[in-house]
Order: structure tokens, then C-alpha cells, then sequence
């Protein structure tokens, strides 16, 4: 369903309590009382209040920018006590969102929030989406991008005659490059979260978490992730819903990466998962998280469209007995190259890992390709048909 979605948040909220005391519960009450009053003559629905922010949805852009303007009237107009300025920040974006019993979920909620976050008390901000279907004054601000967001937003203030216009610079507005996203799959609470810790410590957002299927396949069409991480058992049956949501993921949503996580190495999936491509694919065991630095590279290594194989994985899938296999031309130099190949690691990580030049490790991933008879094609693809055939896939 399209839908306005409306946040807004006081500012300086922690400064205020100090500040006030016990007159801060009072002053919440009113702050919120003054919102829901607006929120309801203009025809919206709330759907969450936490602390001292508000989401609300309205179906119609206009009365959802009318409502923000005569909040900040009101706010602007009221006597607070000791003479404090108590005024909220207004997000406002336009866009597709699902109902869930906890409310709505969608890639666009997210987007709102993070618009509302980097405003200023006294401001109504909107995406060019919300502006485009408004009726009021606008001026554009710039385009800015926003943590956990894949594309940069164009961002608009709303503006009144009997409203300030002037403001700071926009707040938490990430310049540098946007982070990674994820979502993890887990039915374990506490490894789900400690999953999602370790992420986050490594700059990887984190923007949704699942305990079964349904949830996933949820999170990840809402969210539009760069990499899902997928329990391989996981509810109701414990058996492989973890590698039938990994495939139907890769089919569905080809521009998100899977890691599977494994408590034990099972040939069967592991080969499944591999059958078409190993671009943009991951398959680790749960030991492996241990190794901090190993598992978050995997991850953005998932994420960006390369691979991740366990080296435990890759020596039992190698192990497997096969008949007259082009493998088998390869020296032993070269097999220690492409394990490391199947690994999903670059040619300057291969030549750290066996002491050798990158102009080495080139030679002998040149050699690779012949043997295997690979076709004339760009070198990352060349190299994902080089580890299919060299797993047996």
C-alpha cells in the first residue's frame, strides 16, 4: 500500500529532562497531546509512539504536510516552562509499506525516519516523493545520503511565512560511502543478536532480523538488503528452510547476496546453492563467526557480489570422487591457488596466503582457465565458472 509516513521527534530531549526535572513528564504529555491533536484533525492514523517520538500514515501527502506545519505553529506559540524551547523535528516521504501485528515494515519507513533524524527542531522536511503530491511552499535542500539507505535522497523543507526557514546544516547526514546492509535469519535469539552486534561493530547495518521463512522473505522485500544471513534449519521443521528461502532469495532477488550459515558441512545443499552460480553466494560454518575479521570480510565479500566458501566446505565438496575431471590437469601449486579461488579470496589475498607474488598468482590463474578449458569471458566471471567446475557443481 502507498502511504505518507509522518515521524517526528523532540529535540534535545535528554537536555530537557536534565533540565526540567519532573516538569519533563508534563511537557511530554503536552508535546504528545499537541501531535495526536494535528495528527487526527488532518486524517491520520498513528501507528507507534516511543519516548518522545511519533509515526503516523496518512493516505493523503497534503493533509499530512498541513498537519506538521500547524504542529510547529503550535509548538512555536506555546509558553514551556522555564522559558525552554521545546520543539520537534518533521520527516515526511511518500512510498510502499506492509502491515505486520507489529505495525508496518518496508525499506520506505526507514527512509522517513532517517529524514525526520536529520532535521533540526522547528523543521519539517520532506523527500522529493512527499513533495511532489504536496500542496504547499517548498525549497530544496540538496541531495544527502543517509545511514543505511543505498541511494542518496533529495531532501525539501517545507516552509510557511509565519515559520522559520532558516536552519543549520542537515544532521546525521552521512557524506562518505553508504555501509553494507544485512538482514540475519536465525531462530536463536541470542546468536541472532550477537550476529547483528558484530555486524554492526564492523559498519554493517543491520536493518531487519528473523526467527523463521516467512520472516525473512519479509524483511528482505521490504528492506531490499545487500546480503541476507540464513540459518540453514531453521522453523518449523528444523530440516533445510534455510536453503530453500537461500534459493528462492537468489531467484526472486537477485541483487541481494546469501551467507549460509552451517552448524556441519551437508554436500547435498552445499551443491544445491552452487548449481548455478556462485556469485554473490556464501556458505560458512557456525564455528567460523568466531574468527571476527574472517566472517565480516565474507559478508561484504557476499554483499558485493563475490563469493565466501568455507575452506572446510571446500575441501570435503573437492574430496568427492569424480571421473575423468579437468581438475585433475591441475599442478599442485595451481589446486592451492583455486581452494583459495573457491574461497572467494582477490589474487593480492592468495598471494599473501601462499608467499607469492601477485604477478604469480596471476600466472597461475591464467593457467587455471586453460586447463579448464574456460571460455574468453571478463575475469570475475571466468573465475566463478572456474570454482563451479572446480567444486564439481
Amino acid at each position: 500500500m502507498t502511504l505518507t509516513f509522518f515521524f517526528s521527534d523532540l529535540e534535545d530531549s535528554s537536555g530537557l529532562a536534565e533540565r526540567l526535572g519532573l516538569d519533563y513528564a508534563d511537557v511530554i504529555t503536552e508535546v504528545r497531546e499537541v501531535q495526536r491533536e494535528a495528527v487526527a484533525r488532518a486524517g491520520g492514523e498513528e501507528i507507534d509512539s516511543r519516548g518522545d517520538e511519533l509515526f503516523s500514515v496518512f493516505s493523503d501527502p497534503t493533509a499530512a504536510a498541513g498537519a506538521a506545519l500547524e504542529i510547529q505553529r503550535s509548538f512555536a506559540a506555546r509558553a514551556w516552562p522555564e522559558d525552554e524551547r521545546v520543539l520537534v523535528r518533521i520527516g515526511l516521504h511518500v512510498g510502499e509499506a506492509e502491515r505486520t501485528d507489529g505495525g508496518l515494515v518496508g525499506i520506505e519507513v526507514h527512509r522517513a525516519s532517517r529524514i525526520c533524524q536529520a532535521g533540526h527542531g522547528g523543521q519539517v522536511l520532506a523527500s522529493k516523493e512527499a513533495v511532489s503530491q504536496i500542496d504547499a511552499p517548498a525549497k530544496e535542500l540538496g541531495e544527502f545520503e543517509f545511514r543505511g539507505l543505498r541511494e542518496p535522497e533529495r531532501i525539501f523543507q517545507l516552509v510557511a511565512d509565519d515559520l522559520p526557514d532558516e536552519f543549520p546544516p542537515l544532521r546525521s547526514v552521512r557524506i562518505r560511502e553508504r555501509n553494507l546492509s544485512a538482514v540475519i535469519a536465525e531462530d536463536s535469539t541470542l546468536l541472532r543478536e550477537g550476529l547483528a552486534r558484530l555486524l554492526e561493530e564492523a559498519d554493517i547495518d543491520v536493518v531487519g532480523q528473523a526467527g523463521n521463512p516467512d520472516e525473512l522473505m519479509l524483511k528482505v522485500r521490504s528492506y531490499h538488503p545487500d546480503v541476507a544471513i540464513v540459518d540453514i534449519r531453521m522453523p518449523p521443521t528444523q530440516t533445510d528452510e534455510g536453503i530453500r528461502a537461500a534459493r528462492e532469495i537468489r531467484e526472486r532477488h537477485p541483487e541481494t547476496g546469501v551467507l549460509v550459515l552451517s552448524q556441519h558441512v551437508a554436500h547435498t545443499y552445499a551443491v544445491e546453492l552452487l548449481s548455478d552460480s556462485a556469485e554473490g553466494l556464501g556458505y560458512m560454518l557456525k564455528d567460523r563467526v568466531a574468527d571476527i575479521e574472517e566472517f565480516t570480510a565474507a559478508v561484504r565479500r557476499v554483499a558485493e557480489g563475490g563469493s565466501a566458501l568455507d575452506p572446510v566446505v571446500v575441501a570435503e565438496l573437492v574430496g568427492r570422487r569424480r571421473g575423468n575431471d579437468p581438475v585433475e590437469r591441475l599442478s599442485p601449486r595451481e589446486r592451492e591457488v583455486m581452494e583459495l579461488m573457491a574461497e572467494g579470496r582477490s589474487n593480492q589475498a592468495i598471494g599473501q596466503r601462499l608467499f607469492i607474488s601477485p604477478r604469480a598468482v596471476e600466472k597461475h590463474v591464467t593457467s587455471i582457465f586453460a586447463k579448464l578449458r574456460l571460455p574468453a569471458a571478463p575475469e570475475d566471471h571466468r573465475r566463478v565458472l572456474a570454482v563451479l567446475r572446480f567444486l564439481g557443481s
